[in-house]
């Protein structure tokens, strides 16, 4: 399990900017993150990427204990970072969320893995903005899931956050497996992601 490190709280502002954020009225089935203190919001995404997200988890279920839980639009904060995020997946104890009143965000800390499922609209903010805060936080596992690299479609999963950069464990081309190592130790068939 992660250690929960003390996030230190940016002040009045980053409380205005959430408080807006929490009340404003956005486009239904928008997804709306805090990047970087800047407000971004993306439409809904398309049936191929809630398909993958879908599958990854349905696997996740097999291998976690019974006090984790799989959370889709959770929103993470990472308020030193100025930042909210809503993974398209997060792994963490069912017991951080206990603890959090109404729309409160759960700590990017407590996150046991983050899976995001990269969109044209939000590829880059998956490949680099978001995987150097993950790693800031020590979220110990990172998998993307990309559909739009330049290479052809990838997963890649990261590991070992130093500072603001991970190790990358394993990238593979659709099609192949990846294995997620302890406490998942679960291996991933990309043959069951939908293409196009």
């Amino acid at each position: 399990m992660s250690a929960l490190p003390a996030d230190p709280a940016p002040g009045r502002h980053w409380d205005e900017l959430v408080r807006f954020w929490e009340e404003s009225d956005w486009p239904e089935g928008s997804k709306v993150e805090i990047i970087d203190g800047i407000i971004t919001v993306t439409p809904p995404p398309a049936a191929r990427h809630n398909r993958i997200a879908a599958k990854v988890q349905r696997r996740l279920y097999t291998v976690l204990p019974e006090d984790w839980e799989v959370y889709q639009t959770l929103g993470v904060a990472h308020p030193s970072h100025w930042s909210i995020y809503i993974p398209d997946l997060v792994v963490m104890p069912d017991a951080v969320l206990t603890g959090l009143e109404g729309g409160e965000a759960a700590p990017l800390p407590a996150a046991e893995l983050i899976v995001e499922i990269t969109s044209l609209s939000n590829a880059n903010h998956d490949r680099i903005n978001k995987t150097a805060r993950y790693a800031q936080a020590g979220v110990p596992l990172y998998l993307l899931i990309d559909g739009y690299a330049s290479s052809g479609p990838t997963v890649t999963l990261f590991e070992q956050p130093k500072g603001d950069v991970y190790q990358v464990q394993r990238s593979v081309k659709y099609g192949e497996e990846i294995h997620l190592p302890e406490p998942f130790d679960l291996t991933l068939d990309t043959k069951e992601f939908p293409f196009g």
